[in-house]
């Protein structure tokens, strides 16, 4: 990867910019940590996919004779279709997690490592499907530091980026069945060790093949050779000590995504960052501060503000969004409401007469815009009911815990022991099958097939809900995890829609709309285990168009 100058030119401050990295086929040039180098190699590797593994030569170096079609067209959530930057190869993760690959195609642009589908297209199988259940999130931001456990997948999943990868690359993305871990294992493994370097992904990087490149021998370039303790002889290295290693470095690569931050470790790029650094309020959490605290902070610092210096076109431009570079009148009372809390839950007649209150922090705080923790908002609900009726989601059969383990085949996701599992709680839903819908974590607590995140998922539920994680149960606990999701980072929403877990929704407006109406249903207690925090919200029409633009303030020119 290679330093680029920010997209934002600044004129009115005079900041200290350490800009986000360009993270495409760059060889590793110096200054750039050799493992990140070969974890993007290897993340954008499609030679892992089953696809190859089944439709490739003998020779691991020779290009497929045709590509795997679901990598022919990317999906535009509004129904449109491009020619895919990967057709002709396997699946790889930047087919999912894009960045400029589609920069400067008409109704494309730019990606936060996101793609543009509501559900991103995964290879044919015999299981007949072919879109991944959920909307493929932006990764940039995704692995920053936060004050509680790690959880990685909009439903916690994966407690540490390894543990993700490795999944990917032998999962169903990846094109691979749920029993076929070994075999995907074997294969990963062989074009490690038997790619020769002469390939178009090898060139971008040197043309160095991976054995010498995990050997790091005197022959490998000073920028991309490994550090001693990750070196790794392919030849006598069994095929997971080779996969772990693939998903370490790839891992490696995905924590230095991160938008842009000073020499102190503050964030700069949007408009927000500009106002914030103009005015003298807080950039972020002091030492020993939590988010929530350091954003109760600077929220009511911005409310105090008396005499606001406000960010106008004159003091930048983007380069890769058509909206100005501006932090005015308008933004600054979108900011107001989105920091605005009710006094008491849920909040009062007057309050929601009156609007104005985002109660937006309650779950999105700053300086990155989430709480890393879960809740559920009414996604679900909406979709399912969209499809099958008001109420629908409501009256929907939900097994308990002692009835889910009595019918895993049907109710819990694929896994190495049933690889045809339904998987009916993890699902789009369909006209045609009522059980279908997506419970978000439901699917991960308590599943033993899934014993990463279970210690730090079961306490987290737990605190969300003002129990004692030491005296709640699994089963009094899955009830109470029907339909939630991870909270996604806010810093730049226009480089990642379509926006939730479903892609539901195109526009922030759209989204905005949600929570107006869902905020009611909440407080009529119409949201089947809706998040207490929905109750206090209290948006009236009049508060869309502000609380939209504070949101966009926070576009940055992430490429």
């Amino acid at each position: 990867m290679k330093l680029r100058l920010c997209a934002v030119v600044l004129s009115a401050i005079a900041l200290p910019v350490a800009c986000q990295r360009s993270n495409h086929h760059s060889g590793g040039p110096a200054g750039d940590p050799p493992e990140v180098t070969a974890g993007e190699r290897l993340f954008l590797e499609s030679r892992f996919a089953q696809f190859f593994a089944v439709n490739g030569a003998a020779d691991v170096n020779a290009a497929l004779a045709a590509g795997d079609p679901a990598l022919d067209l990317l999906q535009h959530a509004d129904g449109s279709q491009f020619t895919g930057p990967f057709a002709g190869g396997g699946m790889n993760c930047r087919n999912c997690h894009l960045v400029d690959e589609m920069d400067g195609v008409a109704g494309a642009g730019i990606r936060t490592y996101a793609d543009f589908a509501a559900r991103s297209p995964i290879p044919a199988r015999a299981d007949g499907r072919t879109l991944t259940p959920r909307n493929s999130p932006p990764l940039v931001n995704a692995s920053i530091e936060r004050d509680d456990a790690f959880f990685f997948h909009l439903d916690g999943e994966f407690a540490t980026l390894e543990s993700l990868v490795r999944a990917t690359m032998t999962g169903r993305n990846y094109g691979w069945m749920a029993d076929e871990g070994a075999t995907a294992l074997a294969h990963i493994a062989r074009v490690v060790r038997e790619d020769d370097g002469t390939g178009t992904l090898a060139a971008d990087f040197g043309g160095v093949s991976y054995a010498d490149l995990f050997a790091s021998g005197k022959g490998v370039p000073k920028a991309m050779r490994l550090p001693a303790n990750l070196r790794l002889d392919v030849a006598t290295a069994t095929d997971d000590e080779i996969v772990d290693a693939v998903a370490f470095l790839v891992a490696r690569y995905v924590e230095g995504i991160e938008f842009e931050r000073d020499k102190d470790g503050a964030f700069t790029g949007s408009p927000w960052d500009l106002f914030l650094r103009r005015n003298g309020l807080p950039l972020q959490p002091d030492v020993g501060e939590g988010n929530e605290a350091f954003t109760a902070r600077q929220g009511a610092a911005l409310l105090a503000l008396a005499s606001p210096q406000f960010v106008t076109p004159a003091d930048g431009a983007f380069v890769h969004h058509g909206q100005p570079f501006q932090f005015g009148a308008t933004e600054l009372a979108g900011a107001a409401i989105f920091f605005a809390k009710p006094a008491t839950l849920p909040a009062s007649g007057g309050e929601i007469a009156a609007g104005g209150i985002g109660n937006c922090t309650a779950c999105h705080y700053g300086p990155s815009f989430t709480d890393f923790q879960f809740h559920n908002v009414g996604i679900s609900q909406a979709e399912y009911d969209t499809v099958h009726g008001a109420g629908g989601f409501a009256a929907l059969t939900i097994p308990d815990l002692a009835t889910r383990g009595g019918d895993t085949h049907q109710f819990l996701p694929p896994n190495a022991g049933d690889a045809t599992a339904e998987g009916v709680f993890m699902a789009i839903p369909d006209v045609g099958d009522a059980r279908l819908t997506d419970l978000g974590v439901w699917n991960v607590l308590a599943n033993a097939n899934v014993p990463g995140p279970q210690a730090a998922l079961h306490d987290l539920v737990a605190a969300l809900n003002g129990l004692d994680p030491l005296v709640a149960t699994d089963a009094q606990l899955l009830d109470l995890a029907i339909a939630i999701f991870k909270t996604p980072g806010l810093r730049d929403l226009a480089d990642g829609g379509p926006y939730m877990h479903s892609g539901a929704f195109a526009t922030i407006e759209e989204v905005l709309a949600h929570y107006e109406a869902f905020s009611d249903l909440a407080r009529a207690s119409d949201v089947r285990n809706g998040d207490v925090e929905l109750t206090g919200i209290a948006l009236v029409p009049a508060d869309e168009a502000p609380l939209a633009a504070f949101l966009r303030s926070l576009t940055h020119d992430y490429d």
